[in-house]
């Protein structure tokens, strides 16, 4: 009985305390109807890569897939950026968390200014 109870236990503090891999991450519903104001062409595109190399592949690695190498001490993990459900939001929702951040993600709006933010969403766009 008492092995049965230190199982619980410690299976409840390691879910607790260290969530769920899958832990997915949503963007307000507003964020949804916000317009992105940038053209996606390739000088955009490529003004977000720049960002990107810079500011976001230290976690999200190189190509966005969410293997770089500060990702290893995260919880949770960077988001693979050229998944299905990433491809599935608006670019609205991508840009709000870029902007606001989360956890150990930082919160790029005050660093990034907007035109700089969209241009990453557009790069982000552009992972295959």
């Amino acid at each position: 009985m008492k092995r049965i109870l230190l199982t619980i236990l410690i299976t409840s503090f390691l879910f607790g305390f260290i969530g769920f891999q899958d832990d997915i991450w949503k963007a307000p519903e507003a964020a949804k109807k916000i317009k992105n104001p940038i053209a996606k062409d390739d000088a955009s595109i490529n003004r977000g890569k720049r960002i990107f190399r810079s500011r976001c592949a230290v976690c999200h690695g190189l190509n966005g897939k969410g293997n770089g190498p500060g990702a290893k001490a995260l919880t949770p993990k960077p988001e693979n950026l050229a998944s299905e459900r990433v491809k599935n939001e608006t670019d609205g929702e991508i840009f709000w968390k870029i902007s606001k951040g989360r956890n150990d993600m930082i919160k790029w709006e005050p660093i990034l200014n907007e035109k700089q933010r969209w241009d990453l969403v557009n790069y982000i766009r552009s992972l295959k």
